[in-house]
């Protein structure tokens, strides 16, 4: 096989192995960036729920000024009733006396409504800020397990890389050139191997006299249909 193609399928094969990092590093970092995710989101929990408390308490607070406003309504009215003297002002009385009292009633059950409102939202946030308690403290292993497998990965990609900068020092530059022009958007299908006379970038079959030349492996060849660069596998040779 032509010495400058070998390279250039060398190359395609470390960038390969350099663009199978990426996902790796992902896949490491997912399980502490789940359970960060997961704090920040049970933090924003915990803020609505007490932004919520501060609304029903200012709700209640509303009701609580508002009943002691009807009570002292009622005691004023207690006081008139000694003083009425006829029967009409005795209704009317009696009517804004009726009409305080179930204000009064309505009140005391909002209160009370709100009262279990807001103790159901202040369990919500005992129970939120325990859940946050184990996820902190799990969170630093986790963290530190990731640090471990990045190292790894790192130390390889080092390795890697290392094998890039010697191909690339060796490979022909106006072959490395054409491969990178391709490779802009074929990506890790720059080069593609022949199989049962097709290429298997674009699974196109090409014809007799290109199969040839890719057979022989003197020379550069490359899919008349895609444009990526040909070789043969040991069994197609």
């Amino acid at each position: 096989m032509n010495k400058h193609l070998q390279q250039l399928i060398d190359l395609s094969i470390v960038d390969k192995d350099i663009d199978a990092f990426e996902p790796q590093i992902e896949e490491a970092n997912y399980n502490y960036e789940a359970a960060l995710a997961k704090t920040k989101s049970i933090e924003t929990d915990i803020e609505n729920l007490s932004t919520e408390i501060k609304e029903e308490e200012l709700k209640k607070s509303k009701n609580e000024i508002h009943l002691a406003e009807l009570s002292q309504k009622l005691e004023e009215n207690a006081k008139k009733s000694g003083d009425v003297k006829t029967e009409r002002e005795m209704k009317s009385l009696q009517l804004e006396e009726e009409i305080a009292k179930e204000q009064v009633t309505f009140a005391n059950e909002e209160i009370a409504r709100l009262e279990k409102i807001i103790e159901a939202k202040k369990e919500q946030i005992e129970a939120a800020q325990a859940t946050l308690v184990e996820l902190n403290a799990s969170l630093e292993t986790v963290k530190a397990d990731v640090d471990a497998k990045l190292e790894a990965i790192n130390e390889e990609r080092q390795s890697v890389f290392i094998a890039k900068e010697k191909l690339l020092s060796e490979v022909n530059q106006k072959g490395l050139a054409f491969y990178q022009k391709i490779r802009r958007w074929a990506k890790n299908t720059t080069v593609v191997p022949v199989e049962d006379q097709a290429c298997m970038g674009c699974h196109m079959v090409i014809g007799d006299k290109i199969y040839a030349d890719v057979i022989r492996g003197e020379d550069i060849a490359t899919c008349p249909h895609c444009g990526r660069i040909l070789y043969a596998k040991p069994n197609e040779e």
